[in-house]
């Protein structure tokens, strides 16, 4: 059983200067992850970006909320694949925002095609991360059967 609250940890260690990488890691990984403000911002690349991270949270937190929920309810699949695409774009009083995020998800070798679209809905309704979110979502879902 889950107590709540949970409490993740996360730290970073950065220089000054656009150009200059700087290195993110979260308390329970040995390795850090590179981070870089991208071409897009005019930065320097080279490094996972705060929105690559953004976009990578909604995706897994799709990807692991499908999973417990396909094993909870014994629905057996082959493979996920899973890719998403964020924009990023100004709001009406001009901000900068995370505007939509477009989740496409495929599953192969579904035993229950139809139970499997049903549970990738009850997914796109369940996971936290995705509900904290102000940033539109649209999902695409692609079921082949076993």
């Amino acid at each position: 059983m889950i107590h709540y609250p949970l409490v993740f940890q996360v730290s970073s260690s950065a220089q000054s200067g656009v150009a200059a990488n700087w290195s993110t890691r979260s308390g329970s990984m040995p390795d850090a992850v590179t981070m870089a403000i991208p071409p897009e911002f005019e930065g320097p690349g080279g490094g996972y970006s705060p929105e690559d991270i953004y976009a990578f949270a909604l995706m897994n937190c799709f990807i692991a909320t499908f999973k417990v929920i396909s094993e909870k309810s014994k629905l057996a699949y082959e493979g996920m694949e899973a890719s998403g695409t964020l924009t990023v774009d100004r709001n009406e009083t001009g901000t900068p925002w995370m505007k939509e995020f477009a989740l496409k998800v495929a599953i192969t070798g579904a035993s229950d095609p139809e139970r499997t679209r049903r549970l990738l809905e009850k997914t796109s309704q369940s996971c936290m991360i995705l509900n904290s979110v102000k940033t539109g979502k649209t999902f695409e879902f692609l079921v082949n059967g076993a």
